[in-house]
């Protein structure tokens, strides 16, 4: 798959040409802008941790940018649980960042490691910011951007050490997701995977029924993760609930000066126990 692969190579479906346009046109979304702008990390997920209660007092501005640094503390602190879920990465080898947003975890993995990371995501306006920064950075000599498609990168088999998604894999079936990281990954090679799932045994409740409109994503249940995860000859080698770290991120969310109404969905789902969010771990043989 040469850089110049055609739109319509990458995008192949209705499905994904909706998802690609919903994320090309949220140019101006200020939760992740706000947030990047904290330090120049631009992170597309959510956080882990307890905030601190001080950020709330007062009022006006002040408040406000405490708020949001805050937030951005927690979801850099997930960007750095995912990598330190990839044990020992050597300067030589490769990582894949699959959905990467706009970059921030790909930069990370880059600075702490010193190796190239690849980010691929079908969203051409997502590719290009995070490639400016990358350049900002001055990390365009080992950190790469590309217009691809996660079910099929078009990169060499057994060229990745390491591949993680963050809150990417509601887009995309799991088992053709999976056959993709088992050929991309060498032997010995590691997935590490944070998402959102349903409770197998509650089925989709009305809060998951909202995130999946709200984000026009699709929310698999749990066990469809390691029903994959075999069918593909991967295994997980740790499984962490980290439902009750992530709470606390929502609740400061929901009353942070960037909160978009879906808040409310996230905490009844999850304090309902119908809705898990997992950190999987799982190694190629």
């Amino acid at each position: 798959m040469s850089e110049q692969q055609t739109r319509e190579q990458v995008i192949t479906t209705g499905y994904q040409r909706d998802v690609a346009a919903w994320w090309d046109n949220r140019r101006r979304d200020r939760v992740n802008l706000a947030l990047g702008e904290v330090d120049g990390l631009y992170h597309h997920h959510y956080g882990l941790g307890s905030y601190d209660p001080a950020v709330l007092e007062g009022s006006g501005a002040a408040r406000d940018e405490r708020i949001i640094a805050e937030m951005h503390r927690l979801e850099t602190a997930q960007a750095d649980l995912v990598l330190d879920e990839l044990g020992a990465v050597g300067a030589d080898d490769r990582l894949l960042d699959a959905g990467s947003g706009r970059g921030g975890t790909s930069i990370m993995a880059a600075e702490r490691f010193g190796c190239e990371v690849d980010g691929v995501s079908i969203s051409e306006y997502q590719v290009g910011f995070a490639n400016e920064r990358a350049a900002e950075r001055g990390r365009s000599d080992r950190v790469r951007f590309h217009f691809r498609n996660m079910l099929d990168t078009g990169f060499p088999s057994a060229a990745f050490q390491g591949v993680w998604t963050n809150e990417t894999t509601m887009y995309v079936d799991l088992f053709d997701l999976y056959r993709e990281f088992a050929r991309l990954l060498r032997p010995g090679g590691r997935y590490v995977c944070v998402t959102g799932c349903y409770n197998d045994v509650t089925g989709r409740s009305e809060s998951v029924r909202r995130i999946n409109e709200h984000y026009l994503c699709d929310i698999h249940p749990r066990g469809r993760y390691f029903e994959a995860l075999a069918g593909n000859g991967l295994v997980p080698s740790k499984v962490i609930d980290l439902t009750p770290m992530t709470i606390p991120y929502w609740e400061l969310r929901e009353q942070s000066p960037v909160a978009t109404g879906i808040e409310g969905p996230f905490l009844t789902a999850y304090r309902e126990g119908s809705f898990h969010y997992l950190l999987i771990v799982a190694d190629r043989p």
